[in-house]
């Protein structure tokens, strides 16, 4: 596990890009939504309370995870991402550890996170971990009809 760099911007929205259209069949809004996420978080989070992680192996990049302030009680789970060859291996379960660790230490009382129904292996592992789904709701978004989903945990 390793903080984020700049460096990792573009394969990070890549990854997102392709995983999601091969899986889900998103369109490119959603890279673009990535991109931005990445852009906003490097000029402008706050390294006392909002992070990225990189997991690595061996010097090759396998997924990450972000804590990011959604208001001053409350962080947000964003770009939570594993490459398939990674997956089933407890490298998710540790991002998410690392992530939710470091809300905590950081002084947030609970986080949120927003996924998609079809996310299963996550939503398993969130609701695992301690983590309640808050609401669900049809969506079209990225050029396929979604079911959303809000999930949260508190410390």
């Amino acid at each position: 596990m390793r903080p984020f760099r700049s460096t990792d911007l573009d394969w990070l929205v890549e990854q997102h890009g392709v995983l999601y259209a091969c899986d889900d069949g998103f369109d490119e809004s959603f890279e673009a939504l990535v991109r931005s996420i990445l852009e906003e978080f490097l000029a402008d989070h706050d390294t006392s309370c909002e992070q990225g992680w990189i997991a690595e192996v061996g010097g090759q990049r396998l997924g990450s995870i972000f804590c990011v302030r959604a208001d001053a009680q409350t962080a947000k789970l964003r770009l939570f991402l594993l490459l398939p060859e990674a997956r089933g291996k407890g490298l998710g379960r540790r991002l998410l550890q690392q992530c939710t660790e470091f809300a905590r230490m950081s002084g947030y009382s609970g986080m949120r996170l927003w996924t998609h129904e079809s996310h299963v292996a996550a939503c398993a592992l969130y609701a695992r971990t301690g983590w309640r789904l808050e609401s669900s709701e049809p969506v079209h978004s990225f050029g396929q009809d979604l079911v959303e989903q809000t999930w949260s945990c508190a410390f």
